[in-house]
């Protein structure tokens, strides 16, 4: 991968789903891609804590996604990740990960267990970090990177928790001072945005059956969406995924506050990591009218900002 091929692909693909089979397997047809073909997939699920989902990525949904890669040609798997504040193989044990992974035959790879070699370090254009921040060296060389977040508000500064805050997980935790440097900075969320500079991710699924309209990220205020989102545009899947949070109703932070002026965003565009407006996000669907129906709710939503 590089530090980052960017695809600046503006469709996300949204799917009113029944289960979350469908829904993965309908959004990424949707999307009409397929990146993982005879590839080695890193596969980046949010396991910042073992609460029940949204708090992190449903074990159901993982294991249709896994199978779905597999069945679309993924050549070998690695689930990579680090929680935090839990210990990492404390959360994966708790949820199951390791069963799971060996029942699908796939690896897991705990990123706070990578070695000083192991780890690469990335400095972004005017970044808030104080000397940039080490990013996981298999992550950089994968021959295709999945990503699959949760639909979720944040309470404790990040405002909302999808795709590009899902790389906070990628930044080690042990022998830095990274999450003291994050969470007491007053550019908390234009640093989210820039660890994404570091990588681009070759597909993007969103499990949002339910989503966290308020608190966050581990526990919440819980309401029913039934959607999944596929796409390769970070900046886009969070937009249209700001959108849904608006059409449920959540806090004054993201209901008060255009799209594109969300500081996760609005770095992230400055950075060149996706679209940049609005007006480059397309909602593509499956052709089923409650796809379809809910989607143009949401382009309303995002030709309003």
């Amino acid at each position: 991968m590089g530090e980052s091929s960017l695809h600046n692909d503006g469709r996300v693909a949204l799917v009113k789903a029944a289960t979350r089979r469908s829904g993965i397997t309908e959004s990424i047809a949707a999307l009409g891609l397929n990146p993982v073909e005879g590839k080695e997939v890193m596969l980046k699920p949010n396991f910042n804590t073992a609460d029940r989902y949204p708090g992190c990525t449903h074990t159901d949904t993982l294991r249709e996604l896994i199978i779905r890669l597999q069945k679309m040609g993924a050549r070998r798997i690695t689930i990579g990740e680090r929680s935090g504040p839990p210990n990492t193989a404390q959360v994966m044990e708790e949820l199951g990960i390791f069963q799971l992974a060996e029942e699908l035959e796939v690896d897991v790879l705990n990123f706070d267990e990578l070695p000083a070699e192991q780890l690469v370090r990335v400095n972004p254009p005017e970044s808030h970090w104080e000397e940039g921040f080490l990013v996981p060296r298999p992550l950089l060389e994968a021959e295709c990177v999945v990503c699959t977040p949760c639909l979720k508000t944040h309470q404790f500064g990040g405002v909302f928790t999808m795709s590009l805050k899902l790389a906070v997980g990628i930044i080690p935790k042990e022998n830095t001072d990274y999450m003291s440097q994050l969470h007491n900075s007053p550019y908390m969320r234009e640093m989210i945005a820039e660890i994404n500079a570091a990588y681009s991710p070759d597909l993007i699924v969103l499990d949002a059956m339910e989503a966290f309209v308020d608190g966050g990220p581990a526990k919440g205020t819980r309401k029913k969406a039934q959607v999944f989102l596929a796409g390769t545009d970070r900046i886009a899947i969070d937009a249209v995924g700001l959108a849904i949070l608006k059409e449920l109703g959540t806090t004054a932070e993201i209901m008060d506050r255009p799209i594109f002026e969300q500081e996760q965003i609005a770095r992230a565009v400055q950075l060149g990591i996706g679209v940049s407006s609005p007006r480059q996000v397309e909602v593509v669907t499956d052709g089923s009218p409650d796809s379809e129906a809910y989607a143009d709710k949401i382009r309303t939503i995002l030709r309003q900002g």
